[in-house]
């Protein structure tokens, strides 16, 4: 793969010169349409009383007006496309230098009584949700959102193989990215499958061969009335019926209108986007199934979606008052396009669902695909089946710069507890939120920020950061004793293997309360056999190293030189001798 900043760079190169072309282009046919304009006038003027001459004119004026009119609307949207992924790459190469803090945060998405996401900055202001998100539709957001908190233990080879594919196809990514973009719409996906599985016609094929036959007497009785067979009143007479006939039907008909115009803007891109899905070659097991979700009987989804886009789009014809006058009155437009429309939920709406559901999938993934094209310099975890949870070499925190930041080597076994001990800000804390990261990345398929890494698949539970809360009654120490009760009721209901994470727990009561409590739950978990670190103060809790043989002590240190405090972050083995508290109250001058 091609390193990402220079990808970035040439991608914005290359978008920033297409779409200064097309401006230029632009600007050439908004002048040719004009001079066509202009010329087409002043000729027919000139040519009023050689009529031969002036309906030649007013045929290839307007006819050239078009075509050139429709080449300007192709040219704007393709400019439209260019200028979004010149923002696509820009926006990246802002990341890459650590700007990301403009990116939506998710905060509407933190959940204090979830698992672990409140715990380890999932969401909110620099959290990992605001740096890896690159979802453009609603529902591929919550479906990424869905990612990060399920927890799900299962087909995580599946979803690595497809992130490592989809990390290859930068282009492509970009390419979906910047059509999703395109997709403005105040109703969601959900409303709209709801709306389709939900309808029932009421139009039979006896109205539509009706209105065929009708039509065809239309055009009978005004060629007969124009070349006087019959009188013209007669035509007058036949179009009031006509309106009469289409207004019987308005009322549903204006229903089922109301309907479509909230759903075409997002069928006519969605085709698009279902058309770049089918064009591309797949060959990790997960896309090639979601690709194969998007055909019909060998009639492929984007068609499909583009031919309702059509008949949406001329049912809306109807809001124009001389479209709707003569098209009903001598057409009865409006009942033959409304069966369209009907004829085609009756025959692919059960299958809406599912066609939506690929689109926000790769929405979904192409945000994955892009976080490990991304960090080519991180791995993906080795999935094994042995005794041991995690095994990480070079082990750090996604979000801190590559140069910044510290790694260390973890081996840890299934049932085993680690206590981890350390001076204030030596790194306990940041470490915890490494481990976790590690955990929801790995299950989500995603690489990990590590040299290398073996991983037993495991749940996440953590207790890090409780809250007392004035609207429930509930103090700090009774929340995060329900935190607490929470999560061994989870372990002991034992529906899968659960990592859990704790950081000085029992803070809301005195020292020697705090002790014994912290003790006597952290042999509870061993006896769960649970898998798992707390990070402490309390060093007394180290000494349940020389009471069970599956907890182990480490530490992370801190020294004072020349009244000077230094922090190494790393993690070792044994307990941690040097505390700061006293010294920083000091050197703070606050004692």
């Amino acid at each position: 793969m091609q390193e990402p900043t220079l990808f970035y760079n040439q991608q914005l190169a290359k978008h920033r010169a297409e779409a200064k072309r097309l401006r230029k282009q632009i600007g050439w046919l908004s002048t040719l349409r004009l001079t066509v304009f202009l010329l087409t006038g002043f000729g027919i003027n000139q040519t009023f009383n050689q009529w031969q001459i002036a309906t030649g004119i007013a045929i290839v004026g307007p006819t050239v007006f078009l075509i050139l009119l429709s080449r300007y609307t192709d040219f704007k949207t393709t400019r439209a496309l260019h200028k979004r992924l010149i923002v696509l790459n820009e926006t990246e190469l802002q990341i890459a230098a650590g700007d990301f803090h403009h990116q939506p945060d998710g905060s509407e998405f933190q959940n204090p009584s979830h698992a672990y996401s409140l715990d380890i900055d999932l969401f909110g202001r620099g959290s990992f949700f605001q740096y890896a998100n690159r979802t453009t539709i609603k529902e591929g957001t919550q479906n990424f959102v869905k990612y990060l908190l399920a927890n799900d233990i299962t087909a995580i080879a599946d979803r690595q193989e497809a992130i490592m594919e989809l990390a290859e196809l930068s282009k492509w990514r970009q390419q979906y990215t910047a059509l999703s973009q395109g997709v403005h719409t105040e109703h969601s996906a959900n409303s709209i499958i709801t709306w389709v599985r939900s309808y029932r016609p009421f139009l039979k094929s006896w109205h539509f061969l009706g209105s065929i036959l009708f039509s065809l007497l239309s055009i009978n009785i005004l060629g007969l009335g124009i070349i006087e067979v019959i009188p013209i009143g007669i035509s007058v007479y036949w179009l009031l019926l006509g309106l009469a006939l289409s207004g019987f039907y308005l009322k549903r008909i204006n229903g089922l209108a109301q309907h479509t115009e909230m759903a075409k803007d997002t069928f006519r891109q969605y085709a698009l986007l279902l058309e770049q899905i089918e064009e591309q070659t797949f060959t990790s097991a997960l896309l090639k199934h979601k690709q194969k979700k998007i055909e019909s009987n060998g009639i492929k989804a984007s068609q499909i979606f583009k031919r309702f886009s059509k008949a949406l789009d001329a049912l809306d014809n109807r809001n124009n008052l001389i479209s709707a006058i003569f098209g009903n009155g001598y057409l009865l437009s409006d009942i033959r396009q409304a069966y369209h429309v009907e004829q085609w939920i009756k025959a692919y709406g059960h299958k809406v669902e599912d066609w939506f559901e690929v689109v926000t999938f790769f929405d979904t993934f192409n945000t994955l695909g892009t976080f490990a094209f991304n960090h080519q310099d991180f791995t993906y975890p080795e999935l094994t089946e042995n005794g041991q949870t995690i095994v990480a070499k070079g082990l750090g925190h996604p979000l801190l710069p590559r140069d910044e930041r510290i790694t260390s080597d973890m081996e840890l076994s299934e049932s085993q507890f680690f206590i981890v001990t350390g001076a204030n800000m030596a790194g306990k804390s940041t470490f915890l939120r490494t481990i976790a990261l590690h955990i929801v990345m790995a299950n989500v398929g995603l690489p990990v920020c590590a040299i290398s890494s073996s991983y037993k698949p495991t749940k996440l539970i953590t207790s890090m950061r409780t809250t007392d809360s004035l609207t429930d009654h509930n103090s700090y120490f009774f929340s995060e004793l329900t935190r607490l009760k929470f999560i061994v009721d989870t372990i002991t209901e034992k529906t899968a293997p659960y990592f859990v994470i704790l950081d000085e727990i029992l803070k809301g009561t005195n020292s020697t309360d705090k002790a014994i409590g912290s003790r006597k739950f952290v042999e509870k978990l061993v006896k769960l056999n649970a898998t798992g670190i707390i990070a402490t103060h309390d060093l007394s809790l180290t000494e349940i190293e020389k009471e069970l043989e599956a907890v182990k002590n480490y530490y992370f240190d801190a020294q004072i030189i020349n009244d000077e405090l230094y922090f190494d972050y790393k993690l070792k083995k044994g307990v941690c001798q040097n505390m700061n508290a006293s010294f920083l109250l000091k050197k703070m001058e606050i004692v």
